[in-house]
């Protein structure tokens, strides 16, 4: 799976929603997407749909035809799309600097003594 989709277009936070319930379980069809994600925005099956063909548009999306239906599964690995994300966000916003993302996460008291603890233990590991 790649890291971005493959138009290099950035997924919007409506499509990503959608992804997060691709990446859960997929394939799925557009209706079982609805039903897992349209309750609680007040979309459509319409407004899934539209969704649904914008991504598969990016190419972080495929489909197989199953039926009169469509299958729609992820062809971005929810990890990938995550490092991807995470590397903009330290690049746009600091620069680059990794530490100083987590020092402004401390400065703003937003870890927890549990979130330093994992911290801690993931350096080790990178460490090693």
């Amino acid at each position: 799976m790649a890291e971005t989709p493959d138009s290099g277009e950035r997924i919007t936070e409506a499509e990503q929603a959608v992804m997060e319930a691709l990446w859960r379980r997929a394939p799925l069809t557009a209706g079982e997407v609805a039903d897992e994600v349209a309750a609680d925005r007040g979309w459509t099956l319409a407004t899934v749909k539209t969704l649904l063909s914008r991504l598969v548009a990016k190419q972080a999306v495929e489909t197989r035809p199953d039926g009169k239906r469509f299958l729609y599964s992820p062809r971005v690995a929810r990890t990938d799309y995550a490092a991807g994300e995470s590397r903009r966000l330290v690049d746009r916003l600091f620069g680059g600097s990794a530490a100083g993302l987590f020092a402004h996460l401390a400065e703003a008291e937003a870890l927890s003594e549990a979130d330093l603890s994992e911290i801690e233990t993931l350096l080790r590991e990178l460490r090693k």
